[in-house]
């Protein structure tokens, strides 16, 4: 059973022990025609909650993906994979992370949902 979580500003979180893969759902990316470029703020490679990790850059705005827990930025995916929108969109979405982090707190899950709650979040608008 995987330890997935879901943030209600669409990030996902799949915890790995000390360890944890973020991406962003379907829901937030499926409807945007391009990406332009994706850009990772340059600040500590320690975030917290909350912190911008990336942000989207589309033809008509921005779109920021943020932490949905503590942690220290070990690696980040290649930025060029990611403006492929076509490809970037036929990945399964567990492929699609953006960054990989070592966990400040392994097991706080405070705020984060698990599947079924997410689903039934998107399924009233949200």
């Amino acid at each position: 059973m995987r330890d997935h979580y879901f943030t209600s500003e669409h990030e996902w979180i799949d915890f790995q022990g000390s360890v944890a893969y973020i991406g962003v759902c379907n829901y937030k990316v499926s409807k945007l025609k391009t990406i332009e470029k994706i850009v990772f703020p340059k600040s500590s490679c320690i975030k917290k909650k909350g912190d911008v990790l990336a942000v989207i850059y589309t033809k008509t705005g921005k779109i920021p993906i943020h932490m949905p827990v503590d942690g220290k930025i070990l690696n980040l995916k290649n930025v060029v994979v990611l403006t492929d929108l076509e490809n970037f969109l036929q990945q399964p979405e567990k492929d699609r992370w953006l960054a990989f982090i070592g966990l400040t707190k392994p097991y706080e899950r405070m705020g984060l949902m698990q599947i079924d709650q997410y689903k039934h979040f998107i399924k009233r608008g949200s």
